[in-house]
């Protein structure tokens, strides 16, 4: 691209593309994508957002247009990567352009720097940081404002790295500018605060420069030193941190009213306690030194008169003194390993906690807590009277670091963990206060009670040995419960919370069905929606409890899977509708076959809820994932609702269906499970494995599932699915064997040697065309000894069910190996005898040593060469499979079932269910060699037909080749 020529064009072309008419715009963007691998675009670009005389709009998209640009061909090792010389004319035309008038862009451009700055600097740019920090100095008031924007990115991104060599790459960088930055950002701050007040115009520039350079000083004081308490410039800024702190939030309350600049105040006094944060974090031992005023900070700011000043600070100093005591360089070391240094500040921390947190002050910081945060808000209650779906949605995660309400609850379980004995007294004070019911029209003692549960709740299992919660479920939290006035709500809503937390801590086992009655007492359409939200997900931890019995639950489970399904038709949002839904799922599953009589309601529910569902994939999943527990629950009776069931499943794996993207593995599973608990092979199941192709050629991230899918089909109608679908198999598993590691080869394997079980005939003439490259294989050097034990598996079950297969193979085989079928059949025993030990389950081995006994009869030289090595592996074997009847003393094979016996444990699938699926298997084993022929009466067969065809001497002549040892062993077994 002509840089010189095709700029006016460029510029037209994004002219367009801020159309709002989709005529033009769509072939404006189709136009740019064109360009965007073409040499000379993105300077040209460049250069168009330089130009503070074209349109805003287009600037700002020419920004974003070379954004995408170096995250995708800035790197030397990318498709398409930029020439160095176009990308040396953007990193000049970058620092250039300090006068950016549109804020908007100038962020934008910034970022931009950054972006090339994390890739270049310092060694592809050294000269960007000198460049920026001249402009930061220059005293032209916008140029100042832009270099102070595009160092703060910069250091962010720099920040970012994480390399050894990017980190010290930073702290160099660091250790350069610190000192500067350090000086702009107490100027700002001074003459913001002198401004302050006088309520000049000028405070909203200095607040903003202080913001920008607190922002560059946060990255450099967390990642660009090794350790802060030995640099004279970090010890000065963390120690002026508490002053400055005092300053702003006294600028803050005398500013109050103006409503812009308390904003900026309230950043840069959030950002001052992010980098206390910061510096607790990553450099405790830094920290030590500011512990016991950090303490005091936090308390004489949140916990005395002074109150919640507001959220964002509460936050971050809650989580201060959490981090303090939660900090594990902070704690006492018990062994005599730990470094001594360590040890040391370990030992001074915990002196300076324990002497800060006096009882008075541990009862003060409790009751404010607990009677102060925890109270709802007016906020809260107006969300609930609002949207009670939206007040019950639960923060979880990282919630803490950000809200206030999760904050001031870890801050209290961390409290209290730590200094249970003096406050367990306080609390079970708070809960005296507030014994038995309150005035319904009181909302102070309505909002103290639900306070004072949340914390008994929260330290459920720190309070064990302090309540005795039998007595108090029962005289006095189901008498709360009973209270049905509409403010009560609230009260109501926390002791089911409350129980729901203790459930698991201490609720005794008789006393669950009351439990059982008092959730369904809240569950009740004309209860509160929040309460009976509660309720269900307290129904969830009831039935999740280790001592759950379902029997107790069977006389309650069709009012409550009504209330629930009435619940679930009552709530609007995707969540919530996906939260009842789980502890449908849940109790399903827990109840397991008990459940059968009472899901009706909700099959009825579910196909329209699968259809209301039509855009929110997520809930569609939840969708699944309950009716996999309806088909465990149901066993074979799901058959009754496949006309649902079926085309959910089609919808879930069909690769052609854009929500397949979220459903597929929740959709494999349920068919899966559909077809194990299937009694029989229906057209509709059939006609679903057209989408199996499909979902094999994605490769092996569902392979295994997959495949076990296919494996069910192969149980359930052998006949039916194979005359249907075999030339499919054969080929989709042809085509996925070619480029697969050793762990999907063994599960493709594994499906072959089924096709093997339930063929014995016709499966390896199927798979014939696969074979010889699979003989290949086996005789090339393999180091996987249970891909090994595979290749041994299958190629016994051809050898013993379709010997000329076998010739057959060898064949076609011998020539790629240089040598006649006779010596390929040789190096294959040979390969048998040097690699038995690595076949390990029983099940492999004997069918190894019943082909191998196979070959006895066979009147070849080879087999004759290697009859000795023949029968010691058979004897080997034969030690493996039998036992000594305790009766009779005669060696039984164990592997052999009986009418009435399943497969042994130690068989060859995997884990037991009791389904349909699992039947067909059995029925499979018992028609399988393995466990139908016994290995000693097969080898004394196949040895009396070898003496017959060879004759008596002959066959003694063999009999003395093999050990003296392993004969008599072998007349013990055959005896």
């Amino acid at each position: 691209m002509d840089m010189e020529t095709a700029g006016p064009v460029v510029l037209d072309t994004l002219s367009r593309a801020c159309s709002q008419d989709a005529s033009v715009l769509k072939p404006a963007e189709h136009q740019l994508q064109q360009w965007e691998t073409q040499p000379g675009f993105y300077s040209i670009v460049a250069r168009i957002f330089s130009n503070h005389d074209i349109d805003t709009n287009v600037r700002w998209l020419a920004v974003l247009y070379c954004k995408n640009g170096i995250d995708r061909y800035w790197r030397k090792t990318a498709p398409h990567a930029l020439a160095e010389t176009e990308k040396d004319l953007i990193r000049k035309q970058l620092i250039s352009n300090f006068n950016e008038p549109v804020p908007q862009v100038a962020t934008q451009v910034s970022v931009l720097t950054a972006k090339v700055a994390r890739l270049d600097c310092p060694r592809g740019w050294p000269e960007l940081i000198p460049t920026v920090l001249q402009a930061v100095r220059c005293n032209d008031q916008l140029v100042q404002e832009r270099a102070l924007l595009t160092l703060h990115h910069v250091t962010k991104m720099l920040a970012s790295k994480r390399l050894a060599a990017d980190r010290k790459m930073f702290e160099d960088v660091t250790k350069e500018i610190f000192g500067y930055v350090l000086s702009l950002w107490n100027g700002h701050l001074s003459h913001f605060l002198q401004l302050a007040g006088s309520h000049d115009e000028g405070m909203m520039v200095a607040v903003d420069r202080c913001i920008l350079t607190l922002k560059i000083l946060r990255k450099q004081t967390a990642f660009g030193f090794r350790e802060l308490h030995t640099n004279p410039e970090s010890v000065n800024f963390l120690g002026s941190i508490f002053p400055h702190l005092e300053a702003m939030l006294d600028c803050r309350r005398s500013l109050w009213g103006h409503h812009s600049v308390v904003e900026k105040c309230e950043r840069v006094i959030v950002t001052l306690t992010k980098i206390l944060l910061d510096v607790l974090t990553m450099h405790p031992n830094s920290f030590l030194g500011y512990i016991k005023t950090t303490l005091q900070f936090v308390v004489k700011y949140n916990f005395t008169e002074k109150g919640l000043l507001f959220e964002r600070f509460a936050v971050n100093c809650f989580n201060l003194m959490k981090g303090i005591l939660f900090s594990e360089t902070y704690k006492p070391r018990k062994s005599v390993q730990e470094q001594e240094t360590v040890s040391q500040i370990s030992m001074e921390a915990h002196l300076m906690v324990k002497e800060f947190f006096t009882f008075q002050m541990l009862a003060e910081i409790c009751r404010r807590l607990v009677l102060q945060y925890f109270l709802l808000t007016t906020d809260d209650l107006t969300t609930w009277d609002a949207d009670a779906e939206e007040f019950c949605q639960e923060e979880g995660g990282d919630s803490f670091k950000y809200s206030l309400r999760p904050c001031t609850e870890v801050l209290f379980l961390t409290i209290f963990k730590e200094f249970r004995l003096s406050l367990t007294p306080i609390l079970m004070e708070m809960v005296q206060s507030i014994h038995g019911p309150c005035d319904p029209d009181s909302l102070e003692a309505i909002l103290k009670k639900d306070a004072i549960y949340n914390a008994v709740g929260l330290a459920s299992y720190d309070l064990y040995d302090d309540i005795d919660f039998d007595n108090w479920f029962s005289s006095t939290l189901l008498g709360e419960l009973r209270v049905k006035n509409d403010s009560y709500r609230i009260v109501r809503k926390r002791v089911i919370w409350l129980i729901g937390q203790w459930v698991s801590v201490k609720l005794s086992v008789k006393l669950r069905p009351t439990l059982y009655e008092a959730i369904l007492s809240v569950l009740r359409t004309e209860e509160d929606l929040a309460v009976r939200l509660e309720a269900a997900a307290t129904l969830r931890s009831a039935v999740d409890d280790f001592e759950f019995n379902p029997e107790q639950l069977l006389p309650y489970v069709e009012p409550l899977f009504s209330h629930l399904f009435q619940l679930l038709t009552h709530v609007r949002e995707c969540d919530t509708k996906m939260h009842v839904l789980h502890v449908f799922s849940f109790v399903i599953e827990r109840m397991g076959a008990m459940i059968r009589p009472y899901t009706a309601a909700l099959l009825q529910y579910l196909p329209g809820l699968w259809q209301e569902s039509a855009d929110h994939n997520m809930l569609r999943c939840a969708i699944l994932s309950t009716l996999i527990h309806l088909v465990q629950g149901f066993g074979s009776m799901c058959t009754n609702f496949h006309d649902f069931l079926l085309p959910v499943i089609h919808l879930s794996t069909d690769v052609t269906q854009d929500p397949h993207v979220y459903l597929l593995e929740d959709g494999l599973d349920l068919w899966l499970m559909t077809l194990h608990h299937s009694p029989l092979l229906t057209e509709g199941l059939l006609k679903l494995f057209n989408n199996m192709p499909s979902l094999l050629e994605l490769g092996t991230e569902n392979l295994r599932v997959c495949l076990k899918i296919i494996e069910a089909y192969i149980l359930l109608g052998p006949r039916d699915f194979m005359q249907h679908f075999h030339s499919v198999l054969v080929s989709s598993l042809s085509s996925l064997m070619t480029d697969i590691r050793a762990e999907g080869l063994i599960l493709i394997l594994r499906l072959i040697e089924l096709v093997f079980r339930a063929f014995p005939a016709d499966g390896p003439r199927l798979f014939s065309p696969m074979l010889p490259g699979l003989l290949k294989d086996i005789l090339a050097p393999e180091e996987n000894p249970m891909l090994m034990s595979m290749y041994l598996s299958l190629f016994s079950r051809v050898l013993l069910q379709n010997q000329e297969l076998m010739w057959s193979v060898l064949e076609q085989t011998a020539p790629h190996l240089g040598q006649d079928s006779q010596q390929a059949l040789g190096k294959l025993l040979d390969l048998w005898c040097d690699k038995m030990d690595w076949v390990s389950q029983p099940e492999r081995k004997k069918i190894c040593a019943l082909a191998l006994s196979s070959l006895l009869t066979v009147n070849l030289s080879t087999v004759v060469e290697k009859f000795s090595s023949i029968i010691n592996m058979c004897v080997e074997v034969l030690h493996d499979v039998c036992r000594q009847d305790e009766v009779t003393g005669v060696q039984i094979d164990f592997l052999v079932m009986g009418d009435q016996d399943g497969p042994p444990e130690s068989g060859m699938e995997g884990d037991q269910e009791d389904n349909e699926h699992e039947r067909r298997k059995k029925m499979l084993s018992r028609q399988d060699p393995v466990h139908s022929v016994s290995l000693k009466d097969y080898m004394v067969s196949q040895l009396t037909q070898c003496q017959q065809s060879h004759g008596q001497v002959n066959f003694d002549r063999l009999m003395e080749s093999v050990d003296p040892d392993i004969s008599s062993q072998l007349r013990m077994f055959c005896a």
